[in-house]
C-alpha cells in the first residue's frame, strides 16, 4: 500500500493509523476522517505512542518535553521536565497505566515510572550501564534496549528478563510479541519465551517497523507492506 507519510506511529486493530507528515504535524487517519496536532513552538516529534488511543504521549526530545492528547488529539497535559524540581533530563518517554508515562532519566541512567499529575516518580530502576536505544511499554511491562543488554521489566519497577543484546538497534511491541531489528533483519520474543527466535520475512530495507497483534507492518521508500506472523 502506499502511504505519503514521514514517520508511522502506529496502526492499531480497526487500522487507524498515527503518523507525522512533516516534523510538527501528528496525525490521526480513519477510515473516515483525518485530524491533525501541530506544535510549532516544540518543533520536531521525536517519538510517539498511541497504545492508549485515550492518552496519546509526543515526546520533544530537543526541548525535553511531553504532550498528552486525547483521543480527539486535544492537548490535555504538557510536562517540561526543564521545570520539573528536580530538573529531569529525559531521552525516551513511553505509555505507563493510570496518569503515568515511563520516562528514562539520562542523568541518573535509570528508568522511572513518573506521574505526570503530582509530578512524583512512582518508582524506578537499578540504573543501567550502557546507551539506550529504544523503549516500549504496556501497562504491564516495560522494554528497555540498550547496546549491551534487553531489559524486561514489570509495572513494580522489577527486572523479570534480560537477554544480551546480539548487535539489536530498535524495537516494536504489541501484546504478546515483542520484535527486534538488527539492520534488516527482524526477530521476535513471543510472551512466556525465553528465545528470541528469527522471523522469515522478504528480503526488505526496513526504514520502519510495527506489529499489531499477530500483523507485522514494514515501512519504506513510500510502501507500507503487511504480513501475518507465522509463529509456532
Amino acid at each position: 500500500m502506499e502511504v505519503d507519510v514521514q514517520k508511522i506511529f502506529g496502526i492499531d486493530t480497526f487500522g487507524t493509523m498515527y503518523y507525522s507528515t512533516d516534523d510538527n504535524t501528528f496525525n490521526k487517519r480513519t477510515k473516515d476522517t483525518i485530524i491533525t496536532y501541530t506544535n510549532y513552538q516544540l518543533a520536531e516529534i521525536s517519538t510517539a505512542n498511541p497504545f492508549n488511543p485515550l492518552k496519546i504521549n509526543l515526546f520533544y526530545q530537543d526541548f525535553n518535553t511531553a504532550i498528552i492528547l486525547d483521543n480527539r488529539l486535544a492537548e490535555v497535559f504538557k510536562i517540561d521536565f526543564n521545570t520539573t524540581v528536580p530538573y529531569k533530563n529525559v531521552t525516551f518517554i513511553s505509555t505507563g497505566f493510570d496518569n503515568t508515562i515511563w520516562i528514562y532519566n539520562q542523568d541518573l541512567q535509570q528508568l522511572e515510572l513518573y506521574d505526570y499529575k503530582t509530578n512524583k516518580i512512582r518508582l524506578k530502576t537499578v540504573p543501567v550501564q550502557s546507551e539506550v536505544l529504544d523503549l516500549k511499554s504496556d501497562y504491564n511491562f516495560s522494554y528497555l534496549l540498550t547496546k549491551n543488554y534487553l531489559y524486561i521489566y514489570n509495572y513494580f519497577g522489577s527486572l523479570v528478563k534480560k537477554f544480551e543484546n546480539k548487535g539489536y538497534d530498535s524495537l516494536a511491541f504489541s501484546k504478546a510479541n515483542l520484535l527486534l531489528k538488527e539492520k534488516n533483519k527482524l526477530y521476535v520474543l513471543t510472551k512466556n519465551n525465553d528465545e528470541i527466535k528469527a522471523i522469515d520475512h522478504p528480503n526488505l530495507l526496513i526504514n520502519q517497523f510495527l506489529v499489531t497483534n499477530e500483523s507485522l507492518y514494514i515501512y519504506n521508500d513510500g510502501i507500507l507492506r503487511q504480513y501475518q506472523l507465522k509463529l509456532e
